[in-house]
Formats: structure tokens, sequence, C-alpha cells
């Protein structure tokens, strides 16, 4: 479609007839993001506040078709990409985020920290430098002010402010770690989320048999290394009964999960219900209801 006949139908978003205008509205968001350029100068150029209203409501459809659009690829195709799958969830909010910004301030982190190791150093030397750049150096910290705030579970504002979550925390520091090929995964805990440190000489089949676990490591208290007794007092604080999943890594696609949870319960303690129930699609994906999980 070329310019004029854009512009001629972007124009007729604002026919008096709704029946018309609907119409032009499904043909609009067929065509995708391409146009939202167009879209916001129509929005800027208009001073009808109905108008730009029903502007904003198609951006917002065909941004949010586009992100679910993508997690469901990313997940298709096994959602190897952690630093992705993070990204596609920020962009609910900031769908302009690269995820070569992201990119480059993991692999700054990376950078310092490989600077400080060596292939004689054990793993728990090695946790040891990673948390101290992480923790003493740049800073990162739970956020203590707002625990509940979205920006906990958007992986770009939790770079910037350098606060977040349980998951968000331990997904900064897997990303870290993989930059490094120090064999770190995620372990999803009711309520809480910590990692794994897996012998790197032992294959990890995350669903067909335990990995060796060398030692747990909890980011949300500055990377404190724990053992297997401290998950079974944790479980037993908790009065729940162990399984299998609480002690060993877990894909990616339940960090996803995760983020999206607590993201979840953001909107939901502010308020928010549109965004509540897009993130319920969101998480339709993975197969997960909120009705449940709450």
């Amino acid at each position: 479609m070329n310019k004029k006949d854009l512009q001629a139908l972007i124009h007729l978003l604002d026919d008096p007839d709704n029946e018309v205008s609907d119409v032009v509205t499904g043909n609009l968001r067929k065509l995708g993001t391409e146009i939202i350029p167009d879209l916001e100068t129509a929005w800027e150029s208009s001073p009808d506040h109905y108008y730009q209203e029903k502007i904003e409501n198609l951006i917002h459809d065909i941004q949010f078709s586009n992100i679910k659009h993508n997690l469901i690829a990313w997940k298709e195709s096994g959602a190897s990409d952690l630093m992705e799958g993070a990204c596609w969830v920020a962009r609910h909010q900031y769908p302009d985020l690269h995820t070569t910004e992201i990119k480059k301030i993991v692999d700054s982190i990376a950078k310092e920290i490989w600077l400080e190791l060596s292939n004689k150093l054990t793993a728990l030397e090695k946790v040891r430098i990673m948390n101290h750049i992480i923790f003493d150096v740049h800073k990162f910290s739970k956020n203590n002010k707002n625990i509940y705030s979205p920006r906990n579970s958007h992986i770009n504002l939790v770079l910037e402010s350098k606060k977040g979550n349980p998951v968000s925390l331990a997904t900064v520091y897997i990303l870290v770690a993989q930059k490094l090929k120090i064999p770190v995964y995620g372990v999803s805990l009711p309520k809480i989320f910590i990692l794994a440190y897996v012998n790197e000489h032992v294959p990890l089949k995350r669903k067909t048999s335990l990995p060796d676990v060398l030692f747990y490591i909890n980011p949300y208290t500055r990377g404190a290394v724990l053992g297997k007794k401290e998950i079974d007092h944790y479980l037993a604080q908790q009065k729940l009964e162990p399984q299998r999943s609480y002690y060993i890594p877990c894909s990616n696609e339940i960090i996803i999960q995760r983020l999206l949870l607590n993201l979840a319960l953001s909107y939901e303690k502010a308020g928010f219900t549109k965004k509540l129930k897009d993130i319920q699609e969101l998480l339709n994906i993975f197969d997960v209801d909120l009705t449940r999980e709450y």
C-alpha cells in the first residue's frame, strides 16, 4: 500500500459510521508494525481526543499482536535465547527496546568478571568474583522500596536501575554467566527464585536425569551460596512437600513465565486491569492460568 492510500485509510478511522471505522481498524491492524510511524504522525496532527484515542488503541493492538507472535515463535523454536525472551516481556511496556542495548550492558559486566577469572579457580571462587562485580561493583540489589513495581520485571530497567526482584536479578546473573560459559542455571522455587551451579563436566539433561548440582546461589541476597539442606529448610518453612523441580535447573520458558507472573502481580496490585489482561494472554502461550497460580 502506498503512502497516500495508507494516509486515506488512517483518516477513515474518524468516520462517524462505527461499522466503517471497525472495518478500517481491522484492515490497518493487519498491516502490522510498519504503519506505526504513520499512525503516530496522524495522532500528532489531530486535535480530536476521540480520534487520538482510537489511534492509541490501534497502536497498542498492533504492538501487542507483534509481541505475542514473537513470543510464540521464541517458545516454538526451543526458547534457547533467554535474553530474547526477557526482551519480549519488556517490550510490552517498551515496544522500541532493542536486544543490542541489553547485550552491550551484559557484555560489559561479563568482561569485567572475565578479567578476574582464570582456569585455576574453583567453582566457588568464580562465583565469589561474579558476586563481587555484580553486587559490590555494579550495586545490583533487591528493590526494597517498591517490591511490587513492574520495573522489577523489565530487564532493561533492571540493568539501568540495578534494582530487581528474585527472577529478574537471577536473569541478569544467568545472562552474565552464559557469556562467560559458567554453568549457572535457574531453579524455580515457590515465592523465590535461585540459581544452581552445575558440574560443567556433567551433561545437563533437565528432563531425563538429575544434574550434578555443586551448590545453589541466591541473587536476591547478594549471591549467597546455599546447599541442598537450605532448600530443604526453606520448603519446610513454607510447608511445602519437596519436589524434584525445586532442586534442578529449570528451562528458559519457566524463567519467562515467572517474569510474566511477577508482572501480573504488579499490575493486579496497582489495579491496571487492561495490562493484567495482556499479561494473561501472554501467559496463555505457556498454558499458565493466573486463577490457578494466584
